[in-house]
This record gives structure tokens, C-alpha cells and sequence, in this order.
């Protein structure tokens, strides 16, 4: 009989490869704005679509590719593309910029993003040709003839849209008030990429995942890391209705979750919480993509004569319903939280969110098949000096259960690869941590190549410097009849 136990009934990835808007990430901004020529350098140093689809941490994204693929490739991978893309993917698309600009277009109610027309020509019927993108793409955007779009481009209150590979801008983004930083063009850009973004990750959801229509969902969480409002509420939000609106949901609500990269597990468990409570019947998870953190690295990566890999707008979107018998468990007895006492330091922060949640489980690590933590590409973070953060994360999480007398000390090398994952998610935070993992572990337990798997997430919320503290939650999700 059908109860109200959560389960996670689906869920997808989608990518957006966008190198014109690299530009735009935080830290090419600024550089561009203290070096003129740098635009330039940032330029050649763009890969091609092509090259995005064969890349192998986004064909794993995108589940093209298992993630123990990447324990066989020597890293880096970035001079190891494959021959071809793999096909169809399962989890979701990577799509081309020309496209995602478009939509930017599309999901503007406000009409501060303006297109060329002959782009608008040129790229619209790429939209209405896809499944993914058609029902996203019903209406016309404005549109200006070329001595229109030069003339908008000649004020100070816009940014200009450039798709890799071409010169002349397609398109523009005004801002949304002269007098409000937070309707600037930058953070309308940023927040529009995130909306557009989340929404297709939802569309890859509703055509990856049978049972999901449209008028079934009840409520949207976002925890992306955008922050909506205006001059007198900057972080007011709500992105979730906005995700919601734009990919049709139109029964359902919205609220956004904010807590820094930590985001998308509180968010699993609020939403899990909601459907045991008989409160919702299918809620979405959706974390769009972070702009800012395009091009983040972007100067490491210059400097030693490789692609700028952090080039895509990366989003998840997590299906969680009532229990149908067969779909994974969110098991909210097996939640780990990070309490205030327990202060910033790594090891205590495992031991909190993995080790806690366990004992109240009485379980023992044996028990646990998979614990992902945060999944950042060694590619991007090795070069910038930063090291392997899961393998370092998998290191400190196996010598706090070694103390704890839960393994031996002789398997503390040897965690990583038993119970976790390689990294492979673009640096955008939410996203790496645990949450890109979702579709994966669904996959590996419908092919009962594992039991459970353990999501654990962390947050540094002193970067907004409102406190020194961390923060983090973990959350079991269990194989339906174990």
C-alpha cells in the first residue's frame, strides 16, 4: 500500500556550455576591467562545443560516462578527449551557447535582454526542434535590427552578448534600473543564466523520467546560489517560482534554500520532510548554475597553456515523491547535521555528518556503500593550486573513522575508492556537493551495484562574514526493500 515515505523518483543533469559568458564570471570580470587586453588572452584560451561534449568529467555529468571511469584515466583529462560524444545521454544535454543565449531572451518578462534579429532567425528553429528547448522557447523575445543593437550597445547601462566564435554581439542585457546595484545588467544576467539553467535541468527531468508530468509538481526548492531581490531586499528571491513559471510547472509554488554550497542536502531533506508530512506530493529539488564562477580559475589555467575549463553553467534537478514501492528511500532517520558546537574543523565536521548519522543508525561503515562529499574536478582545481579536494576530503573523512576505531588504519588509503567517488563537477559549489551524484546513485542501485549511498554536504558560511562558522548536512538515501 502507498504511504508518504519519501523516495527519490528521479533525477537529471544539464550542462550549458557557454564560453561567451566566461567573460562574465566574477573573476574575468575584474580582470578585464584592470587589464584590457586580458579579453583577449581569455579568448584563445576557449575551447570549442565539440570539445565541451568529448570532455570526460562532463560526459560523466551527464551520465555518458560511470564516474569509476575516471579512477581508470590518468588525469588530467583535459588532453584526453574521447573520440566522439557517447551518444544520447541518460541524465541530460550539453547544450551549445547559441541556444542558451536565446533562452536567456525567452525567460526575460521584463525585456532587458534584447537579441539581433537574424540571430533570433538563425537560432530559433534549433529550439523549437528540440524537445528540451521548444515549449521553453513559445514566444518571441524583443528583437532589434543591427543599427538598433549597435545603438543599445553604445550606452553604459548594458552588457553585450557574444556567442563563441563570432565578433559582433547577438544580443545585449540592460540593466533593470539605473539606481539599484542589485538590478544591474550583471546581476540580471546572473540570475537569468541561473533561472534558464534550472529550468532545463527540469525539462530533462520531466523527458528523462517517466511519471513526471508538468501539472504533478507541488512545490520547487531551489538552492541555487544566486541571491533575487532589489536595492531594499537583495536576496528576497524566489527563484524557485521563477524556475517553476518558466518550465511550465503551473500548479506548483516555490522556495529558495540558501545555505552557501551546503544548500541542495537541506533542501533534499526539507522537501523529503514535506512529502512524509502528506504536506506536498511531489516535490522538485533544482539547483541552477552559478555565472559568477565561470572562469574562476581561468588565470591558473592561462598561465600554464590550457583550455579554460570552467566554461558551463552546470544544473541538477531532484525528483522526490511518495513511496512507490521501487524508487530509492530517503531515509530522514539517517540525517547528519552540524551543530554550532561543533566547530570548523574538518575532521569534526565528518565526524558529525558522517559517522553521527550512523551510530544513530547502528551501523557500521561496513554498511555504507557509497559517502559522496564535495565532487570538484581535480582538473580545474589541481592546476589552480588547490589540490584533489575529494581525495583530500576522502582522506581526512577515512583518518577520522580510523580514530573513531570504525576502520583500520591500513584502509585509509584505500577509502576513496571503496566507498567514494572521483571528482568531476564544474566548481560551482551547490552543484558539486553531493547533489551531481544523485542521478548516478539511482542508476547504481536499480542495477543493485549498491544498497545506499550517503550525501554530504559542507558550507562556508564565514564568506559572507556574518559569522566564522561552517555549516553542513548528510542525508541516507536507501534502496527501496533493503
Amino acid at each position: 500500500m502507498p504511504t508518504n515515505r519519501p523516495v527519490i523518483k528521479g533525477a537529471a543533469t544539464a550542462l550549458a556550455h557557454t564560453p561567451g559568458l566566461v567573460r562574465y564570471g566574477s573573476k574575468p570580470f575584474r580582470e578585464s576591467k584592470a587589464q584590457p587586453e586580458f579579453l583577449a588572452e581569455l579568448t584563445r584560451g576557449l575551447w570549442s562545443y565539440d570539445k565541451a561534449c568529448r570532455y570526460l568529467p562532463n560526459q560523466v555529468f551527464i551520465g555518458s560516462q560511470p564516474p569509476a571511469r575516471l579512477w581508470e584515466v590518468e588525469q588530467p583529462w583535459f588532453d584526453k578527449l574521447a573520440e566522439s560524444d557517447a551518444g544520447e545521454p541518460p541524465f541530460g544535454h550539453i547544450l551549445e551557447e547559441r541556444r542558451f543565449l536565446a533562452l536567456l531572451a525567452c525567460a526575460d518578462p521584463f525585456k532587458h535582454v534584447l537579441l539581433r534579429e537574424r540571430f533570433w532567425e538563425e537560432t530559433s528553429p534549433l529550439l523549437s526542434d528540440s524537445p528540451l528547448t521548444a515549449a521553453l522557447a513559445s514566444q518571441t523575445p524583443p528583437l532589434l535590427a543591427d543599427a538598433q543593437l549597435d545603438a543599445e550597445l553604445e550606452a553604459a547601462d548594458c552588457l553585450p552578448l557574444f556567442a563563441n566564435g563570432e565578433d559582433a554581439p547577438v544580443g545585449v542585457v540592460k540593466t533593470g534600473h539605473s539606481e539599484d546595484e542589485a538590478l544591474s545588467a550583471p546581476v540580471l544576467l546572473e540570475n537569468l543564466a541561473c533561472k534558464v539553467s534550472g529550468a532545463l535541468s527540469m525539462h530533462e527531468l520531466l523527458n528523462h523520467v517517466e511519471g513526471l508530468d508538468l501539472s504533478d509538481v507541488d512545490l520547487v526548492l531551489s538552492c541555487s546560489e544566486e541571491a533575487v531581490g532589489d536595492r531594499y531586499q537583495r536576496g528576497g528571491g524566489n527563484m524557485a517560482k521563477a524556475i517553476a513559471e518558466f518550465a511550465g510547472c503551473d500548479l506548483a509554488t516555490g522556495i529558495d534554500i540558501k545555505d552557501f554550497c551546503a544548500a541542495p542536502i537541506p533542501a533534499m531533506v526539507i522537501g523529503a520532510s514535506l512529502v512524509e508530512s502528506g504536506v506536498f506530493k511531489n516535490v522538485v529539488v533544482v539547483g541552477g548554475g552559478s555565472l559568477p564562477k565561470l572562469g574562476m580559475k581561468c588565470l591558473y589555467q592561462l598561465e600554464q597553456g590550457i583550455p579554460v575549463l570552467e566554461d558551463a553553467l552546470a544544473a541538477v534537478a531532484v525528483w522526490i515523491g511518495r513511496d512507490d514501492g521501487k524508487s530509492p528511500v530517503v531515509n530522514l532517520q539517517g540525517v547528519g547535521r552540524h551543530p554550532i558546537k561543533a566547530g570548523a574543523a574538518l575532521d569534526k565536521q565528518f565526524r558529525e555528518l558522517v559517522l553521527g548519522p550512523l551510530r544513530r543508525l547502528e551501523w557500521g561503515v561496513d554498511r555504507l556503500d557509497r559517502v559522496v562529499t564535495e565532487l570538484h574536478n581535480p582538473d580545474i582545481m589541481v592546476t589552480a593550486k588547490a589540490g584533489d579536494v575529494a581525495a583530500r576530503n576522502y582522506k581526512m573523512m577515512a583518518a577520522m573513522l580510523a580514530m573513531a576505531k570504525e576502520i583500520d588504519r591500513s584502509d585509509i588509503a584505500g577509502f576513496a575508492r571503496a566507498k567514494g567517488v572521483c571528482g568531476y563537477a564544474p566548481t560551482q559549489g551547490h552543484i558539486a556537493s553531493g547533489f551531481v551524484y544523485v542521478p548516478h546513485a539511482l542508476r547504481e542501485m536499480a542495477a543493485g551495484a549498491i544498497r545506499n549511498c550517503m550525501l554530504v554536504a559542507r558550507a562556508s558560511l564565514f564568506l559572507g562574514q556574518m559569522t566564522e562558522l561552517t555549516d553542513g548536512m548528510s542525508v541516507l538515501i536507501e534502496r527501496n526493500g533493503d
